[in-house]
């Protein structure tokens, strides 16, 4: 079975993968998080961990995701970061001032340094959206010139400012989202907290609302620290990620690191999620079986390394004698970072696959064997 044309053929160039990125040093962190804790009382006296021992540098500038299924304690936690959720024991560090030492009217000042934007909106349906962007701003004591200079102001950098004086009821789900960044941005925080913001919005809105969050990352030099348990938004908008799971971080790094080299089986299975489930059942199912004193398996390769570009698949067959058909492959991008990823059905003598593997691993390609159901079969049958 000769490698077909497509084989010749190589994905756009990826930048180099990385080992996991480093947490920026506490010093240059905009928020600095040290062994978190915090437990609440369950069934029968015994206490949830809905953290436990959490601890996250969040540069600034950057937008740092948290994933987790439900209940794996990332709402909490972007909770105590402005203290709404105050932790039973640990340090947190906003801005390089510690918020567990301050209370009353200077943890209110500091509060305005850090916005937040709610899955469900959370908007007066009684005010305009004008009263309602400038809702935190009346309760501060802003003066109402001010209030209204920057309502206007709040509501141009969303694209609303056609609506001040429209009522809830009377916007979309993705306008609603918008006036609720908009009066998170009234106060001109520094940090912009977003807990799980595009979870009751369709995927089409999904995407204008985390395109304007990145805008508006860049536009006013915002940190934004995001939550959600979506891997997809994760890598549409992050730099860099972490991994909850049961009131823990399991993985953390940059975004491309982590969705091309999962460490974790809980990370694995998000990104599966996202990026789907790469061969295709019925595909396998009509491959060729081997040819006598062959052997037949199944390879995932990821292309991200300065090789990518190298015909590299019709260079190994001809290399090690063997036959590599394509059965699908994708490129994609992942933060501004394109990679390729291909599935292979590599036939001939096993040592041959074997030093294929090994050579792709040596160009810097990552090489993930693959189940496959035929030999699986053909095991049980014996």
């Amino acid at each position: 079975m000769p490698v077909s044309a497509a084989a010749s053929a190589s994905p756009p160039a990826p930048h180099e993968a990385a080992a996991p990125a480093a947490a920026p040093a506490a010093a240059l962190a905009a928020i600095a998080l040290r062994d978190l804790r915090r437990h609440f009382a369950g069934r029968g006296g015994v206490a949830t961990k809905a953290l436990d021992g959490v601890s996250l540098d969040v540069a600034a500038g950057e937008i740092f995701g948290i994933v987790g299924r439900s209940g794996a304690g990332k709402s909490t936690l972007i909770r105590c970061v402005n203290l709404l959720e105050r932790p039973d024991s640990g340090e947190v560090r906003v801005l390089g001032e510690e918020l567990l030492d301050l209370d009353g009217a200077a943890l209110r000042d500091r509060r305005r340094r850090i916005g937040m934007v709610f899955q469900h909106f959370n908007l007066l349906s009684s005010r305009t959206v004008a009263d309602n962007v400038g809702f935190p701003l009346e309760v501060a004591g802003v003066p109402r010139a001010e209030r209204e200079t920057r309502i206007r102001e709040a509501l141009a950098l969303v694209g609303l400012a056609d609506k001040a004086g429209a009522y809830p009821a009377q916007l979309s789900g993705g306008q609603k989202q918008r006036v609720g960044i908009a009066r998170a941005l009234a106060p001109r925080p520094r940090i912009l907290l977003c807990d799980e913001a595009t979870s009751a919005l369709d995927p089409e809105t999904t995407q204008e609302i985390l395109a304007l969050i990145k805008r508006l990352r860049d536009q006013l030099d915002l940190t934004v620290l995001l939550i959600t348990h979506e891997m997809a938004v994760v890598k549409e908008i992050c730099d860099r990620v972490a991994v909850m799971e049961r009131g823990q971080v399991i993985e953390t790094g940059r975004v491309f690191d982590v969705f091309t080299q999962p460490r974790h089986p809980t990370t694995r299975r998000f990104i599966a999620d996202t990026i789907g489930h790469f061969i295709p059942p019925g595909t396998v199912a009509r491959l060729p079986a081997p040819r006598p004193g062959e052997e037949r398996r199944l390879l995932q390769v990821l292309f991200a390394g300065p090789n990518s570009t190298r015909a590299v698949i019709s260079e190994a067959s001809r290399r090690f004698a063997l036959d590599l058909d394509i059965i699908s492959g994708r490129i994609d991008e992942i933060a501004g970072e394109p990679f390729g990823l291909m599935a292979l059905a590599a036939y001939g003598a096993p040592a041959q696959i074997d030093a294929t593997t090994a050579w792709f691993a040596e160009l810097g390609l990552t090489v993930t064997p693959v189940a496959d159901p035929a030999a699986q079969t053909k095991a049980e049958a014996a």
